[in-house]
């Protein structure tokens, strides 16, 4: 296999996109997901198109020692992985005390402990070869307090925190790191998290537009990537003189909406 793209979540929105991407460019993909149906369908897409090696994995990364296995099944194979995007990941609304503790705790692990691994092990190796890419799916929900949705912005904060002092670290190593930083992308997310009908993500951008500005500034090393100018200005501008009660309560309406 050559340039290859280990992607998780790749089974649909976001990670799929970024499959057909990498695809296109001539490079080969290793897919994991826990829908093996949709792995394999891409795959068969992805071959048929673009005449690319395409190994398909299926994991639940939430599941604990799921990123071990992972790490273990590739380098067992002697597979190399050039480029890691770090994408699986699913939210929830309601009011924290209200809400699933487990499932909480279960978001935690695939958004922050699988992401966590898997950048540890594979940026390990990438590190020691001096050349690799790493793309995080963030938020711009990093950037804000999340009533009502309040475990998935504190992951993606995470993220984006991650990302920014591992950026640093990684200088001069031939390894970059980049968190595409999204507003709301017209994916599963929506459904999955309880916003289904919700306005909050009318006018949503598309994942394949998403994918490719992620994909874009990935290429490019850049460390942030939010990626539609109105959050730009919102996150940059806007925030940095309202009181972070006012940020609170606008994000809490707009959850609620």
């Amino acid at each position: 296999m050559k340039n290859t793209a280990l992607i998780t979540g790749a089974s649909s929105g976001i990670g799929k996109e970024f499959a057909r991407i990498h695809a296109s460019k001539g490079g080969d993909l290793i897919l994991v997901a826990r829908r093996k149906d949709l792995l394999d369908s891409l795959k068969e897409e992805l071959v048929q198109k673009y005449n690319v090696a395409v190994q398909v994995i299926q994991k639940d990364l939430s599941v604990v020692g799921s990123s071990q296995e992972l790490y273990d099944t590739v380098t067992q194979n002697g597979w190399q992985v050039d480029y890691l995007f770090n994408n699986a990941g699913f939210g929830g609304k309601g009011a924290f005390l209200d809400r699933d503790l487990e499932a909480d705790v279960e978001m935690v692990r695939l958004n922050v402990m699988a992401l966590l691994k898997l950048t540890h092990l594979f940026g390990k190796d990438m590190k020691a070869r001096g050349n690799g890419k790493i793309l995080q799916t963030a938020s711009t929900a990093g950037f804000l307090p999340g009533p009502y949705q309040n475990t998935y912005f504190a992951t993606k904060a995470f993220v984006v925190s991650h990302t920014q002092g591992l950026a640093h670290e990684l200088k001069g190593s031939g390894v970059t790191v980049t968190a595409l930083c999204p507003g709301p992308v017209a994916t599963e997310f929506a459904k999955v998290a309880g916003f289904g009908g919700s306005k909050m993500f009318d006018g949503a951008a598309s994942a394949a537009q998403t994918a490719q500005k992620g994909y874009r500034a990935m290429e490019q090393g850049k460390v942030i990537c939010i990626s539609e100018f109105q959050f730009t200005f919102l996150i940059k501008v806007l925030m940095p003189f309202l009181p972070q009660s006012m940020t609170a309560a606008i994000i809490a309406k707009m959850q609620q909406s």
